[in-house]
């Protein structure tokens, strides 16, 4: 059980990194990235690219490179296209994204067709770290597990102790006001967008460092980002954190009972909460 526990919590730090970006977005912007999972795809693949074409590249080294142009992506993409979805109705944001999400499905099928792929980390995923006779962590899980813990606190300490958060904390509250004391709301939600893009490249690359990925995984990955969003609560980076952590424990019991209840366990208690809180275990911190 301990090793059970242990493997779920592993396993929720990848998924907190699937859906920071996601809490981030909906948390200024009331939006709702349904193709969350699919840019995550893509961050794999880009990552995957950039070492092809450098030759005996490091893949951190490429993954780095990567950051900045998620980074100009994610803001160009919610300055230009993103920021005239919004409103209070979310149907034209879902639709926008839902055909986003069609596209770089194909787009990536035409280049790198349907085999699956991975980053080459030159053994880094198989090394592990012995605790005893019975438990080994892998240092790769440990590593993004490491990173998710950070991406966390940052967010949170970027919402709580800065200009930009402020910034940020002031468009979702009340756009109107926010903009009648001089803030442009839609370069606001564009700095947003650029940073959860920015963790969505981390969370590609490092899956396609722990496995394999294929065009086609897009759709499962977002909605791994969105039970962990569902249950930690809306808008709540710790809650995210706890809800990713809660939902790779459940699939990590489920698959120790049999191999075909893990994701399943997981819908479960993703169901459970929608129905009894649906404002998810931790909604909105702020400090």
């Amino acid at each position: 059980m301990l090793e059970t526990l242990v493997q779920g919590v592993l396993l929720g730090g990848l998924y907190t990194l699937f859906a920071l970006g996601q809490s981030l977005m909906f948390g200024v912007m009331r939006l709702t990235n349904t193709a969350q999972g699919d840019f995550i795809i893509l961050g794999a693949f880009a990552v995957i690219a950039g070492v092809s074409l450098a030759g005996d590249a490091v893949p951190w080294l490429v993954a780095l490179a990567v950051l900045p142009i998620a980074f100009a992506f994610g803001y160009a993409l919610q300055r230009y296209v993103l920021n005239g979805t919004l409103g209070k109705d979310p149907l034209p944001s879902l639709v926008v994204t839902f055909g986003l999400s069609i596209v770089i499905q194909n787009l990536l099928l035409e280049l790198f067709s349907a085999d699956p792929r991975a980053i080459e980390t030159n053994g880094l995923n198989t090394q592990g770290l012995a605790l005893g006779e019975s438990l080994s962590l892998g240092v790769l899980p440990l590593i993004v597990l490491a990173i998710a813990v950070v991406a966390t606190g940052a967010l949170q300490w970027l919402f709580a102790r800065t200009a930009l958060g402020r910034s940020f904390r002031a468009v979702s509250d009340d756009r109107e006001i926010a903009e009648l004391m001089g803030l442009d709301a839609k370069k606001v939600y564009a700095f947003a967008t650029a940073i959860a893009f920015v963790l969505i490249a981390v969370a590609g690359a490092l899956q396609g460092m722990r496995t394999t990925v294929s065009p086609s995984d897009g759709p499962l990955l977002l909605l791994f980002a969105f039970e962990a969003v569902i249950i930690g609560g809306m808008g709540s980076f710790w809650g995210t954190l706890a809800g990713a952590m809660i939902l790779g424990i459940t699939q990590q019991i489920g698959f120790r009972l049999d191999p075909g209840w893990g994701i399943w366990f997981g819908h479960i208690v993703f169901l459970v909460v929608l129905v009894l809180r649906p404002q998810g275990l931790f909604p909105k911190t702020r400090g």
